[in-house]
């Protein structure tokens, strides 16, 4: 293999430390103490957790310098989305990073430096029904699948207005909000706009918009990858000392099998989101960046699911109690599967991208 060229060799670096750094949030390996500590209770993550991810600069990895952020790449997001994928770190990094994106994007440097140091969690309520990257931006319309919004203290709300989708942002003191809870121990919440106690601050992101719901539906499919390939090292571990009729069930070869096929699965996944985060890198636009996006959507949405049930099933008995840790990825991977398009909705838009090319 030929040596890297300087500039990949500076991002392979640069993606090894943002790997690095997950560690301060999602040790490799660890317990989910804090995880099932947050599991149903309000707001679900830890206010302290989202300043320590603002302070290392993750709020703002794809945000430019110039409006305070790091102005890093996909690739780099995705490195980040999957570590703390694999840690089911509840805290919403990737809806965070969208609504900083969108203030940076309009302007709005004041709101945007207190999203951006974790101090404020501000969530973008552009969507109003189920499996859809797009948005109607209807000025009444309930906005739904907020996650942890009980702890937003501001929502960012797209409204079409003219031929362009204006920006306000809503308070959440006193916002018509409903929370619901979900399996992994979070919650949704469905939000009723109300614009006359809304700011209004840009008259038009309908050009940037729909880009960066793409860059959120990419780190969301590279969530999936890290929590997957997670719970098949722990079901390894499994396979390797659980003993049955006197041998390691490891050696078994129905269970080297199926243990193979969970691994193809997972190598297939990350083969797509890499490629994908190194397209947008590369300045992948129009079809070709929806194509690859929503290829790796797909693959990380029906794999994620496909993996994590396979490892509970070969755990047997213990994998189906609420008290072993590998069900809570299942459990995960049931609530962010469905986040910014699910597998039949990027399917249909992977053939309409690339209608000559076989998913």
């Amino acid at each position: 293999m030929s040596a890297a060229a300087p500039d990949d060799a500076d991002r392979l670096e640069s993606i090894r430390m943002i790997r690095d750094s997950a560690a301060a949030v999602a040790p490799p390996g660890g317990d989910l103490r804090r995880v099932r500590d947050l599991r149903f209770t309000g707001p679900g993550y830890d206010p302290a957790v989202l300043r320590g991810i603002g302070e290392l600069g993750w709020i703002g990895l794809r945000v430019p310098e110039e409006a305070g952020g790091a102005g890093l790449g996909m690739g780099e997001m995705c490195a980040l989305a999957e570590q703390l994928g694999a840690g089911l770190v509840p805290e919403p990094l990737i809806h965070a990073a969208l609504s900083a994106a969108l203030l940076a994007a309009a302007g709005e440097r004041a709101l945007l430096a207190r999203v951006l140091s974790g101090d404020a969690l501000v969530l973008t309520a552009w969507q109003e029904r189920a499996d859809t990257l797009d948005a109607p931006a209807s000025p009444d319309g309930a906005r739904r699948f907020l996650p942890m919004a009980g702890g937003a203290e501001a929502f960012l709300v797209p409204v079409r207005e003219g031929g362009g989708i204006a920006l306000y942002a809503q308070p959440a003191a006193g916002a018509d909000l409903v929370l619901e809870r979900t399996q992994d121990g979070g919650s949704f919440g469905t939000l009723r706009p109300a614009l006359s106690g809304a700011t209004r601050i840009a008259d038009d992101v309908g050009a940037v918009l729909p880009g960066l719901l793409d860059d959120a539906a990419l780190a969301t499919a590279a969530t999936l990858l890290g929590g997957m390939e997670r719970a098949f090292a722990m079901t390894l571990d499994y396979l390797k000392t659980r003993q049955q009729f006197g041998k390691i069930i490891g050696t078994f070869q129905a269970l080297q099998h199926r243990a193979a096929d969970l691994a193809m699965q997972i190598a297939l996944t990350r083969a797509s989101v890499e490629s994908a985060a190194a397209a947008l890198d590369a300045g992948a636009a129009g079809d070709a960046r929806r194509a690859a996006v929503s290829r790796a959507k797909v693959r990380a949405t029906e794999a994620s699911m496909l993996v994590t049930r396979g490892c509970i099933q070969l755990h047997g008995g213990i994998g189906y109690t609420d008290q072993y840790d590998v069900g809570l990825y299942l459990r995960k991977a049931m609530v962010v599967s469905g986040q910014f398009g699910g597998a039949a909705l990027h399917r249909r838009r992977f053939m309409a991208a690339a209608p000559e090319v076989d998913e």
